[in-house]
């Protein structure tokens, strides 16, 4: 007989009724707010629709080379281009070109955001310790609470769609971002920032021209792994009605499609080989840079 079989029924009676409790202000909460947190989100719906609709609506040899040449930009390699532009061109020969730019449009979106709201909240944390043992068990839950615990309040404000989707990717890909921010800064030598005090450079001033340029390294290897972990939550946020290489996967799963779950699958992966090794080599760049800065 289980330890717990032994409480009192009152006392279980009473965990259903919190249980419900919980229930009830949750749903009185999302009947109450829930129309103004949609239209609160509706200016981010409508520029993830207007860009996925700009991707597609654009003919496919501009794509390419405007991939081509952002993947040339970022990693100084002609071979990675052209990686990149043979396996778009291989997407688009296997009629997967639709769903790939609705993915491309998700993960751009999402990345941004992250940057966006994750960059602020790491320097905020690289100033204060306090601020740090604040955000950090925050950080610890969004990164390893599982995936559908979060996802079920957010599908109940907000409903099936693009937004939910986006919410859900970004809650599950910004630590990395925010945690590198903090330690990029925290990494500083202080000889430096004393050096720049000396100078009477203020803290915003230490901040942007001093702080930041150093801790950029960090800073790309959290964009990294942000891309990383979005394009991880493709599938599962076709769950909720987000269109991408998400959705034939899941169909593939549902009705045994093997071949469709695996060219889907596998261009999910080129697209994590492709963004990962061009923000890769971004990131050394910007990395010997500095230790060349540092040698002079």
């Amino acid at each position: 007989m289980s330890y717990f079989s032994k409480f009192p029924a009152m006392g279980k009676k009473d965990l259903r009724d919190f249980k419900k409790s919980i229930d009830g202000a949750y749903k009185d909460f999302s009947r109450e707010y829930g129309e103004a947190i949609e239209n609160f989100f509706d200016p981010l719906y409508y520029f993830l629709t207007w860009f996925e609709k700009l991707l597609n609506a654009t003919p496919w040899p501009i794509i390419i080379l405007i991939i081509g040449g952002l993947a040339y930009l970022g990693s100084r390699s002609w071979k990675l281009a052209a990686g990149a532009m043979i396996s778009f061109l291989l997407i688009g020969y296997l009629g997967m070109w639709k769903n790939t730019m609705s993915t491309v449009a998700l993960i751009s979106v999402a990345t941004l955001l992250c940057i966006v709201l994750g960059i602020p909240l790491g320097i905020w944390m690289s100033r204060s310790d306090r601020v740090q043992r604040i955000i950090t068990p925050i950080l610890d839950i969004m990164q390893t609470i599982p995936i559908f615990v979060y996802l079920l309040p957010v599908v109940m404000l907000l409903g099936i769609g693009k937004v939910p989707g986006l919410i859900a990717v970004c809650v599950y890909a910004m630590p990395p971002i925010i945690r590198l921010t903090n330690l990029g800064l925290r990494l500083v030598d202080k000889d430096i920032l004393e050096a720049a005090d000396s100078f009477g450079s203020n803290y915003r001033q230490r901040l942007i021209n001093v702080q930041f340029p150093l801790a950029l390294p960090n800073i790309f290897a959290g964009v990294n792994q942000t891309i990383m972990m979005a394009l991880a939550m493709v599938v599962i946020a076709s769950m909720i009605g987000v269109k991408g290489l998400g959705m034939p996967v899941l169909q593939s799963i549902q009705n045994q499609y093997l071949a469709l779950g695996l060219m889907n699958g596998l261009a999910i992966v080129a697209l994590a080989i492709i963004f990962d090794r061009v923000s890769q080599q971004y990131g050394k760049r910007l990395q010997r840079h500095r230790e060349g800065g540092h040698d002079a």
